[in-house]
């Protein structure tokens, strides 16, 4: 075993075999009156990869990932984690078996410490009783330093450590969103859904990120990201998804998206310029 995977190991993660299927999309309706923001979307994801979702705006992406974590019921199809179905289970059901997410706009609690807002992903497994809480037992004391230590030791992961008693609303945009990543690790996932997580950052920022994404990898956790920056795409994916009106019209490695005539063709006449950057980037 690896020095990465025994320290994976002894935060409490078992390292997955590398190429499993660990999420599995089956024909998944999800349909606002007449308007079908998600028509018919099937894929898999495979345990260790990063899994990019791209397409422009109002494809479904989004809508996507609150199927999958619970925050929405499709109307059709099958969403599989780990071979068992979560379709129909509560958002935090969904967190305690090992998925965990960021948001498209920052949810932070701004007023709280950054440790603070770190330590709310580590309560799904705090072991601690509600009684040991109020009494302030031995043991919860004890609980709550172990729950203390470990967001401290996420946000280092991040790089925001220094940071850690800074209240949220006095970080920079991007460092909230570092913030965020760190609190849906300290929730032990085996999956992490980013969405979007490179906006409003700059080029350094944004080459941070793919280092972090990189690093959570390499924990043996599997990343599936929405993300508009085309640069950060194509460096970062070994596999990307095209949605575009809800439909997948493209699934493969960066070269063959770059090279997809469906792809370009549903990004042509976008006011964005994200089919420039699609076509400049190298593979």
């Amino acid at each position: 075993m690896e020095e990465r995977d025994r320290r994976h190991a002894a935060a409490g993660h078992k390292v997955p075999a590398a190429g499993e299927i660990l999420l599995e999309v089956d024909g998944l309706v999800q349909q606002f009156g007449g308007l079908r923001a998600v028509d018919n979307v099937s894929f898999s994801v495979r345990r260790g990869e990063i899994f990019s979702i791209i397409g422009p705006n109002g494809g479904g992406k989004t809508t996507l990932f609150n199927c999958i974590t619970g925050v929405q019921r499709p109307k059709r199809g099958r969403v599989l984690f780990d071979g068992r179905s979560i379709v129909g289970l509560r958002p935090h059901v969904i967190v305690s078996r090992g998925i965990g997410r960021t948001f498209q706009g920052i949810r932070l609690f701004k007023n709280m410490a950054v440790f603070e807002n770190v330590m709310v992903g580590l309560y799904p497994r705090h072991r601690t009783m509600t009684w040991q809480a109020m009494l302030h037992t031995p043991g919860e004391r004890k609980d709550e330093l172990r729950t203390l230590q470990e967001s401290r030791r996420w946000l280092s992961f991040v790089g925001l450590e220094s940071m850690a008693g800074q209240l949220a609303s006095q970080l920079s945009y991007a460092d909230q969103r570092r913030v965020e990543i760190a609190r849906a690790l300290a929730a032990h996932p085996h999956l992490v859904l980013f969405d979007e997580p490179a906006a409003g950052m700059n080029p350094t920022e944004k080459l941070e990120l793919v280092g972090i994404i990189r690093k959570i990898r390499d924990l043996g956790i599997t990343v599936v990201l929405i993300e508009h920056d085309m640069s950060l795409v194509m460096r970062v994916s070994g596999r990307i998804a095209v949605l575009d009106h809800g439909i997948l019209i493209a699934l493969g490695k960066p070269a063959e998206i770059q090279n997809d005539p469906a792809v370009i063709e549903a990004y042509l006449g976008r006011e964005d310029d994200d089919m420039g950057r699609l076509t400049a980037q190298e593979a």
